[in-house]
């Protein structure tokens, strides 16, 4: 039998149905809020901060600071004599430790959110050059790992195009804003160019069949490393010429790709080359003094080989394998480990990022923490990680140090955020005192809470 179906109930019903689950939701706002991270409006009100130890970074450690900050900037940062501007908020963080917000400085955050799924991630373009690609637009400031990142202490991140031979512009995020627009700090902060490698097979640009293969036109014979690397001189040449067109006045088509080299080739921002070998690093050197351009390496597997030189030429590195085991059969288990502290040892300049993928950005603190198990001072891991990338991308007048004039972005901790021992108490981005729930957190709770429902009950007779 068809049960009876009043039509007049029915839309009555789902009414119900739907008022029910919205007054839950109310009855629950904790569980409300944690699925969903609120960003936080910009700083109105002063913030003062007492009784911490500020870890400034770059102008030493103050013991019982007080760090004031106002209109999203630190107006003032000293002892307890600091007096409170007129309404401000005073936070007593007596026994706790400031830091500056930690950060990466070769992230996918933000445009990537998970592997198997091929459409929430927006990491590559199709073609070997696209300079014009610039990560920022692309970002979803949804992602739920923004929330676990920032929980870790990365605060800012420089989210970063991959794929082809010149991948796009990495551009730096501040992790707070309802979209990328609020988050971005500079859109164009590095151009990404991917070194070839001379031990590879042989290439062939923008993919194809075999030469004269089925399912398709004859395709161009592989390119060998040295035609590999002229590909990539002259893609500066014509961008320089581009450029140099435009300064003398001449007519020229506009393309968004030569332009978007321009600031490169100035010198405003780097080029990070991504190259690990010692015969790639070499060979990234020589080209970027022939070029003019302002070099940082990043990956730098075999930067102690050329160490020397690195040194020499001011050339600083963006270390991605802190934590990595060895992929060589002659390497010591501790070869990735110790690596940065034979580099702070011999000279060179480096920053450690959190191993590129955005799920492995949270990782970042650990990296540089294991550094510091291995041999590298304490002082510079957290260097690398805060004012040394800050310096190496262009953006040390905002981030990086705790100092009048930047960035209200800082951690108040229980201790050194490089420690996974330390607890995260509380986090501000530009002065705003950011939601610390992420999805982890809230997972933690809702699995608790079921733990505490299912517990066996005690029956009384």
């Amino acid at each position: 039998m068809m049960p009876t179906r009043n039509p007049a109930m029915t839309v009555a019903g789902k009414l119900a149905v739907t008022l029910a689950t919205c007054a839950a939701a109310a009855l629950a706002p904790a569980a409300a809020g944690a699925q969903v991270m609120m960003p936080v409006a910009p700083q109105e009100q002063p913030v003062v901060l007492r009784g911490a130890t500020i870890h400034t970074v770059t102008k030493g450690t103050i013991q019982n600071g007080t760090i004031v900050l106002e209109r999203g900037k630190i107006t003032a940062i000293g002892g307890p004599e600091v007096a409170a501007p007129r309404a401000a908020k005073v936070v007593d963080v007596t026994g706790k430790h400031i830091y500056p917000g930690l950060i990466d400085a070769y992230s996918t955050v933000g445009i990537t959110e998970i592997g198997s799924v091929d459409m929430s991630n927006d990491i590559t373009e199709l073609g070997d050059f696209n300079p014009n690609v610039r990560a920022e637009v692309a970002v979803n400031a949804e992602s739920r790992h923004i929330g676990t990142t920032r929980s870790a202490g990365v605060l800012v991140a420089f989210s970063t195009p991959e794929g082809g031979v010149i991948s796009g512009l990495s551009s730096a995020l501040s992790l707070e804003g309802w979209t990328w627009e609020e988050m971005s700090m500079k859109g164009a902060a590095a151009l990404n160019v991917k070194w070839p490698d001379p031990n590879a097979r042989p290439r062939r640009f923008g993919g194809g069949g075999p030469p004269g293969g089925r399912g398709g036109p004859p395709q161009p014979p592989p390119k060998t490393y040295a035609e590999q690397v002229e590909e990539i001189r002259n893609w500066f040449a014509e961008a320089r010429a581009y450029r140099d067109a435009l300064k003398a006045g001449q007519v020229v088509r506009t393309d968004a790709r030569y332009a978007a080299m321009i600031p490169a080739l100035d010198g405003a921002i780097p080029v990070v080359v991504a190259a690990e070998a010692a015969s790639q690093i070499n060979d990234a050197i020589t080209w970027a003094k022939a070029e003019g351009v302002k070099l940082v390496i990043r990956g730098g597997r075999d930067a102690l080989v050329v160490a020397d030189r690195l040194k020499a030429e001011n050339v600083p590195v963006i270390l991605t394998s802190t934590m990595a085991a060895p992929d060589r059969q002659y390497e010591g288990y501790d070869g990735a480990y110790a690596t940065p502290g034979k580099l702070h040892a011999a000279g060179v300049k480096f920053a450690i990022a959190g191993g590129s993928g955005g799920l492995y950005s949270y990782r970042l603190p650990w990296e540089a923490g294991v550094a510091v198990a291995f041999g590298l001072p304490e002082e510079e891991a957290l260097k690398a990680v805060t004012i040394n990338a800050a310096e190496f991308m262009g953006i040390a007048d905002k981030v990086g140090s705790l100092e009048v004039g930047k960035e209200g972005t800082l951690l108040i901790t229980t201790g050194t955020p490089l420690d996974m021992t330390s607890n995260i108490v509380q986090s501000y981005i530009q002065g705003r005192e950011i939601n610390m729930m992420d999805i982890h957190k809230f997972f933690f709770q809702k699995y608790l809470e079921k733990i505490k429902q299912q517990a066996p009950r005690k029956i009384t007779p």
